[in-house]
């Protein structure tokens, strides 16, 4: 009878650790309060696109900024009057575009300097005293140049800049 007794609880003892123990999974709870963040990314080119209009004259230019690397196209639609169109590219610097803007003309390619200051979705074009060097026009001095009255040129959509660069 002690035989059988330790022979019992033996087997119930082992019947009992090979029996596995399982546990619920742990309850994930929601926090309704928590929201989604949108990455932006920072790096990149931006595109811009300005229209300027001053009496039946237009200026058309679509700018994209690379980290400050200014690169784009430019067109001035002027009535009466020769157009020109070409590229822009240039550096910024604070809230200055200084731009070196390479165009055709009446069959002939020119180059010349055009600075812009940008703010509040505007480009106002810097008014000042020009000379020729290197097949190049170039302001005289970057101190005197005025942005008082210089063409405003306002932010605008880019397919219709896109159209009028073509």
């Amino acid at each position: 009878m002690k035989k059988l007794i330790l022979l019992s609880s033996l087997s119930v003892f082992l019947m009992n650790c090979n029996k596995k123990t399982e546990t619920a999974a742990p309850k994930v709870e929601i926090d309704s309060t928590a929201t989604t963040e949108t990455v932006t990314d920072t790096l990149g080119p931006k595109s811009f696109c300005y229209m300027g209009v001053t009496g039946k004259d237009s200026v058309f230019a679509n700018i994209d900024d690379n980290l400050g690397t200014i690169t784009g196209k430019m067109s001035y639609k002027n009535f009466e009057k020769d157009s020109n169109k070409g590229d822009i590219s240039g550096y910024k610097s604070g809230d200055t575009l200084k731009l070196t803007y390479e165009f055709v003309s009446e069959g002939k390619k020119s180059a010349r300097d055009i600075f812009f200051i940008q703010k509040d979705n505007t480009l106002t074009e810097g008014i000042g005293e020009h000379k020729e060097e290197n097949g190049q026009v170039k302001y005289v001095s970057e101190k005197n140049i005025s942005y008082k009255d210089g063409q405003k040129l306002e932010t605008a959509d880019c397919n219709m800049v896109n159209k009028a660069l073509k």
